[in-house]
């Protein structure tokens, strides 16, 4: 009997005791589809679990994944996971040369040179794959080359062949069962559990990409939805995400409302999904609160109109504050989304969209972000014609348009964080507990999210040593999180921070390195300085020019400099025990990115209560 092992990698997180989300959804359901076609006899399948992806650096991973030399091997391709899916489909060639690898997912589309030029994958199947990917699995079993089926591409010995025609994306969602009720996917309580009841937008956003699946809506009916909702529970679900590309524009949307409400009459459920504004209205904000919904995410994008009209979004910011005072009435949690560098939108647009969230209270709940050209979206065809400049590669984030300049694009995100006091995106937070790795010791294969501590006196003068312990680090899981960690007895020269800077941005790129380089910022390879001791105040300044800086001492010491931590002086590197009270009044006192601890219960505990690291909740 053949294997075929499905895997998808997860969004790396800020830090390394934080869920990282991974619902692996797209992989089971394609495991789900090669059952509904017959193949249970055929072919022995499994879903690698989130709990090895979530944990494993890449050459234990690669070893995982080649054991038994299964005969296919299939990647999700995210743009958060596509370099190292494809690293570890190298890696997993070289230990078993016989498996052939297969990708799909919103990565893989025929306007994505980046993906599609590399290499490591023999098949890339592109659109919704449900059913053409029981077409794909019998050609294989059969032993025939897929060569022409429907959205698949075959690597021939000149290169990649073109995608066959796209699939009609027509099938019923009642075709093919949930991967969870099929014990493919497992519910975990801790983790969201995602639930589709529609495919299909009508919407046209052209930075979207719902709109290239189609513009027909399959639906789930209100039975069945309620009834799937109703066996997650059953299963443990504890949040259910709704993956509906905008939940109330469905038909039945509010029948469906009702039925989830009879499913979940304790609450035991809470539920996420996205809204727009546009027929919205406050009947149906009670029937969202007493259904079970806490939270739901609301595009605002733009204030400007003529931009919602260039971008085929449509709608009006009046109609969106609107919307969330009658959603905030009911007590639900709104996140607000704000896109900078839309065609269309100047910087002034972008701080009047600032202006327009704290006037009706919604700042606290905007996400302001700067726009990606994601492949297979109308923005991404038109971007020449429309004056948008990208960068090729994951997040494929927007480097110029008509009206923004590469500082402006910066410094509009900067004041944005300004206005709202806070920072917008993921802060690398250093992974400092106690029993990290030894960096002048031996270098073993190890997790997804490692700290390498140099301690001792004279660093400087075992830079050479530094050098090669990260250098085998790289080669041993490049695409890994890495902290290095310099403990030092004694100051040391600011050329060894730039020396180990320099190497660490040399290493293998991936969207993790390039999500904060506008900042001038590598969110996967870090540097931080722990000071055991007290040290002299301007190097400790000249040190945090250049990276995070953490002074060791107690909770009451950290209590009495809480003000101060990340401001003044550095970070804390909380050591020895701490009860929950002063955690308490540190958490009220401290910026609480700026507290640490040695001890990975005291940390785990930080960073799901106060820094609100986590999934289901």
């Amino acid at each position: 009997m053949k294997k075929l092992r499905m895997v998808q990698l997860p969004v790396p997180p800020p830090a390394a005791l934080a869920a990282t989300g991974n619902v692996p959804l797209a992989a089971g359901c394609l495991a789900v589809s090669a059952r509904v076609h017959g193949f249970s006899d055929r072919l022995r399948l499994e879903v690698v679990e989130p709990a090895v992806t979530d944990a494993l650096g890449d050459t234990l991973l690669a070893d995982h994944l080649a054991r038994d030399e299964p005969d296919f091997l299939g990647f999700s391709l995210y743009l958060w996971n596509s370099e190292r899916s494809l690293h570890l489909a190298r890696e997993v060639k070289r230990r078993s040369p016989r498996t052939r690898v297969l990708i799909g997912g919103p990565e893989v589309s025929a306007d994505n040179p980046f993906v599609l030029g590399q290499k490591g994958f023999d098949i890339a199947v592109t659109g919704e794959a449900e059913d053409s990917f029981g077409q794909l699995l019998k050609s294989l079993l059969d032993g025939r080359e897929p060569l022409g089926l429907p959205g698949v591409a075959v690597r021939r010995p000149l290169g990649l062949s073109a995608f066959g025609p796209q699939p009609a994306a027509n099938f019923p969602l009642t075709a093919y069962p949930s991967p969870y009720l099929e014990e493919l996917v497992p519910v975990e309580p801790q983790r969201s559990t995602y639930v589709e009841t529609v495919r299909g937008c009508r919407s046209h956003c052209t930075f979207c990409f719902y709109p290239r699946s189609s513009s027909v809506l399959r639906v789930l009916d209100v039975e069945r939805s309620a009834a799937l909702v109703g066996a997650l529970r059953d299963k443990g679900a504890r949040e259910v995400v709704f993956l509906d590309p905008t939940f109330n524009h469905r038909p039945e949307f509010e029948p469906l409302l009702l039925a989830l409400a009879r499913e979940n009459p304790s609450g035991a459920l809470t539920f996420f999904a996205e809204v727009r504004a546009e027929g919205l209205t406050p009947a149906h904000a009670r029937m969202l609160k007493k259904a079970g919904f806490d939270r739901l995410e609301i595009g605002l994008q733009s204030v400007n109109r003529e931009t919602l009209k260039r971008v085929r979004r449509g709608g009006s910011p009046e109609k969106v504050a609107e919307a969330a005072r009658m959603l905030h009435g009911e007590g639900i949690e709104l996140l607000v989304d704000l896109i900078i560098g839309l065609p269309g939108d100047t910087p002034e647009d972008v701080l009047r969209g600032m202006d327009f969230l704290e006037a009706h209270g919604l700042a606290a709940e905007a996400q302001v972000f700067p726009l990606s050209l994601l492949p297979g979206t109308a923005m991404r065809a038109t971007a020449l014609e429309d004056g948008v400049v990208f960068d090729p590669a994951p997040p494929y984030r927007v480097q110029r348009t008509t009206a923004f300049s590469p500082e402006a694009l910066r410094s509009t995100l900067l004041e944005a964080e300004a206005r709202l006091g806070r920072r917008l995106d993921e802060w690398p937070r250093p992974h400092l507990i106690d029993g990290g790795l030894d960096g002048f010791g031996a270098q073993a294969p190890g997790a997804q999210h490692v700290a390498l501590w140099f301690e001792g006196p004279d660093l400087f003068a075992r830079r050479a040593e530094i050098a090669a312990a990260i250098e085998k680090r790289l080669r041993l899981d490049p695409y890994a999180t890495l902290d290095v960690v310099l403990a030092p007895e004694e100051t040391f020269p600011l050329d060894l921070l730039d020396q180990v800077r320099a190497q660490l941005d040399a290493g293998a790129p991936s969207y993790v390195s390039r999500a904060l380089a506008h900042r001038g910022e590598n969110l996967q390879r870090r540097i931080a300085v722990v000071l055991r001791r007290r040290f002299d105040p301007d190097w400790i300044e000249a040190i945090r020019e250049k990276a995070q800086v953490f002074q060791e001492q107690s909770i009451t010491a950290a209590l009495r400099e809480a003000e101060q931590l990340g401001v003044e002086l550095p970070g804390a590197r909380v050591v020895g025990a701490a009860t929950r009270e002063a955690l308490d009044e540190l958490a009220r006192r401290a910026d609480a990115d700026w507290v640490t601890f040695a001890d990975r219960t005291l940390e785990a505990g930080w960073q799901q209560r106060v820094l609100g690291f986590g999934d289901a909740r």
